[in-house]
């Protein structure tokens, strides 16, 4: 009876614990679902080079950078898809630890998987948007990021881009953001119809709506 007491005890909890995070993820969507406006996409302004590391990147694993996609119409941030967002980011931001290149790899840049449990700010990126993929996301609306953070410096986010507007996965924030919420100047970003052709980003951001994975 207390084995059979233990597994029912164990079982309820998990159960507990599954509902708290369906009812959060709930609570997401409601928000999501009241977005309008401008404030939801960052905007788009030229073509422009894609950073060394990403071509550097390409020229290792071509595979991983092949050709023009065909743009698709925005992804519906569903329920089903907001819980993908959030146990992808979650589980890649609490699995990998940060190491910078030059401790890695005894170079100041270098784009790669952090297969070994170990990357800087851009391996994060590319695993979260590999994951995605095979989670069934189109490439197209995954959009490896470069911005400036508070301190001015050079960091990568990954860009999801849905009919509810453009959402920031970071490594730095467990929470997943509306672009304008982040509090990072925008440079520039993959374009959703060729991952190897670049876009400059416009910084100006209305300050409004948000959404958090809590």
């Amino acid at each position: 009876m207390r084995d059979g007491r233990t597994v029912n005890y164990k079982f309820l909890t998990a159960k507990l614990g599954m509902v708290l995070v369906f009812a959060l993820a709930a609570s997401a969507i409601d928000v999501l679902t009241a977005l309008a406006g401008s404030e939801r996409r960052a905007r788009v302004l030229e073509i422009t080079q894609p950073p060394p590391g990403w071509v550097d990147f390409c020229a290792r694993q071509p595979s991983e950078c092949s050709g023009p996609t065909t743009v698709p119409g925005e992804p519906a941030l569903s329920w089903g898809a907001w819980m993908d967002l959030v146990r992808i980011n979650t589980w890649v931001n609490e699995t990998i630890k940060p190491l910078t290149d030059i401790k890695h790899w005894g170079v100041v840049e270098r784009w790669s998987y952090p297969d070994d449990g170990y990357g800087d700010c851009e391996d994060y990126v590319l695993l979260k948007r590999r994951m995605l993929i095979q989670s069934g996301w189109p490439r197209g609306a995954l959009l490896v990021t470069v911005v400036r953070n508070e301190k001015d410096e050079v960091h990568a986010v990954l860009t999801v881009t849905t009919d509810k507007g453009d959402y920031i996965l970071d490594n730095e924030n467990k929470n997943i953001l509306l672009w304008s919420k982040t509090r990072y100047q925008f440079v520039k970003r993959q374009s959703q119809a060729d991952p190897n052709v670049w876009v400059s980003l416009s910084n100006q951001q209305p300050a409004i709506a948000t959404a958090t994975s809590r």
